[in-house]
């Protein structure tokens, strides 16, 4: 299933939907717990993007795998390093985009009014501050792997077609 897409590794093409997805989910998330005038707005593609983005992480760990079984599997050298620590980024990409977005939806939920409620926090403003607090700091942790994957993805591709990377650029 994440082999091939129209003939093509899969992997280079599914991970352009997570370096994309990941940092909307967290910039969003970051300003949905940030700042209250944006939530109504906002409530919708926060709650899109939390659905969306660590499916794209789960499908592009996934896609790596199969492609490094496929085509990695015996590459051993300063490649195989490469790719090693690209593949240590996976899980813990995987793991923060999704308890971001488990935080992100709880806190769209807690902020929304319930029928005939006067406020707008339907567990009291301390329990909307957790949330916050926490949804901003899984949107950091987020943030730094989904960085620190694609960084490293790069530069093992890049290093590996004889590119050094621009530096001061």
């Amino acid at each position: 299933m994440f082999d091939q897409i129209l003939g093509l590794p899969a992997h280079p093409l599914i991970v352009h939907f997570a370096v994309v997805l990941t940092p909307l989910l967290v910039l969003a998330a970051a300003a949905y717990a940030l700042v209250p005038r944006v939530r109504t707005p906002a409530a919708w593609a926060v709650v899109l993007l939390a659905v969306a983005a660590p499916v794209t992480v789960f499908a592009a760990k996934e896609s790596g795998e199969s492609l490094k079984r496929a085509r990695f599997a015996e590459v051993e050298g300063p490649l195989g390093a490469r790719v090693a620590v690209h593949e240590s980024y996976a899980s813990p990409l995987l793991l923060s985009a999704a308890g971001l977005a488990a935080v992100t939806l709880v806190l769209v939920y807690a902020t929304t009014p319930g029928r005939g409620s006067l406020t707008s926090d339907r567990f009291g403003r301390p329990v909307t501050v957790v949330l916050s607090a926490l949804t901003v700091v899984l949107a950091a942790v987020a943030g730094y792997f989904c960085f620190r994957a694609g960084d490293s993805g790069a530069r093992a591709v890049w290093a590996s077609a004889g590119m050094t990377p621009l530096h001061g650029v």
